[in-house]
């Protein structure tokens, strides 16, 4: 299809955002008159597509789940590059502005986006898909309470044995201490360590960890989770970004930290906010832990009430079905009897 007929199929609307190397537009498909999102990628005549478009498309292709945002179209011209996302309404950053109390969220909220949020996840990991770049801006939420993961554009693709990657990756806030300290070795567990700083954030509306610089974001949070050595993390002196200068922290009780937090959700950030990459939690086994029990029981109910919905509706269609049958054949001798001074008997039917 020609570019520039395509381009013009959708209007584009107020902007929403800007990164480094695309604009996004809030958009209307012409046809249809559905919402989109427009992510508008400026072509160097020289240098082509940017590397990280090319990648957020080709991942983008393959992953579809109703917790990652739908691309529904990429539109190639000469010198622009255009991705059709979903429309979502907008991002967790700005819902905790708006919505939450100094930003801070219900706890029954928190849990339905931590357990979407999870879901995405596992599903990237399960397609041998890292993030990479899990942050509140990055998360996309609809007006029916859907959260799904958005800019792919740092994702990464992983195989065994587990790709050298760079360690410039996942906005420092939410960045895990192995990245930190220089690993290239990283797995899907930088993206746990993410998703449990953004779950804490939701609780108070302030970023756990919000260092300034690589050093300080180190500190940061050996401040919290204490500083590790080698007997508690073997390997760790051989980090590129490893200084016998820091400080020995000791470990402090994530209870007094988050006191927002029940227990059984300390349990799981603190599952999730292992230093060791190792120790983490997988989102798979994260899904299972029992802070989610009433979203996984209620879930259970909805299933049941779908189940015994269906299976009413089937005993009504088969009781339709028998009654006409019965209708049909009581209607037969009747007929009969108009054609025949003799009515047959019933069985001959």
């Amino acid at each position: 299809m020609d570019g520039k007929r395509h381009l013009n199929s959708f209007q584009q609307l107020e902007k929403l955002g800007e990164g480094t190397y695309a604009t996004v537009f809030k958009g209307r498909n012409r046809h249809t008159g559905e919402l989109v999102a427009l992510k508008e990628i400026h072509l160097d005549s020289e240098e082509g597509t940017p590397s990280t478009a090319i990648r957020e498309i080709s991942l983008m292709k393959e992953l579809k789940h109703e917790n990652i945002v739908g691309l529904h179209d990429v539109i190639h011209t000469e010198n622009k590059l255009m991705l059709v996302f979903e429309h979502m309404d907008g991002d967790l950053k700005k819902y905790m502005d708006t919505k939450g109390d100094r930003g801070a969220l219900q706890p029954m909220v928190i849990k339905s986006f931590m357990y979407q949020l999870l879901k995405g996840i596992d599903f990237c990991h399960q397609n041998r898909v890292l993030h990479r770049d899990l942050k509140p801006q990055n998360l996309l939420i609809n007006n029916k309470g859907a959260l799904k993961l958005g800019d792919f554009g740092l994702a990464r693709a992983f195989g065994i044995p587990v790709n050298t990657f760079s360690n410039e990756v996942v906005t420092l806030w939410y960045r895990a201490p192995d990245v930190l300290l220089g690993s290239r070795t990283y797995n899907t567990s930088i993206d746990i360590w993410s998703a449990g700083c953004i779950m804490a954030e939701m609780f108070t509306g302030r970023p756990l960890f919000p260092g300034t610089t690589n050093e300080d974001q180190i500190v940061r949070i050996f401040r919290i989770m204490g500083t590790p050595s080698e007997r508690t993390w073997p390997g760790f002196s051989q980090f590129p970004e490893y200084k016998k200068t820091f400080h020995t922290y000791a470990t402090q009780d994530l209870r007094n930290i988050l006191p927002q937090i029940d227990a059984t959700g300390i349990d799981l950030l603190g599952r999730m906010l292992q230093l060791r990459p190792e120790m983490r939690i997988s989102a798979h086994d994260a899904l299972k832990h029992p802070w989610f029990n009433d979203i996984l029981m209620q879930q259970h109910q909805q299933q049941h009430a779908m189940q015994a919905q269906a299976q009413a509706h089937q005993a009504r269609a088969q009781s339709s079905t028998s009654q006409q049958q019965s209708y049909s054949q009581q209607q037969v001798p009747q007929q009969q009897q108009q054609t025949h001074s003799q009515p047959q008997p019933y069985e001959n039917y």
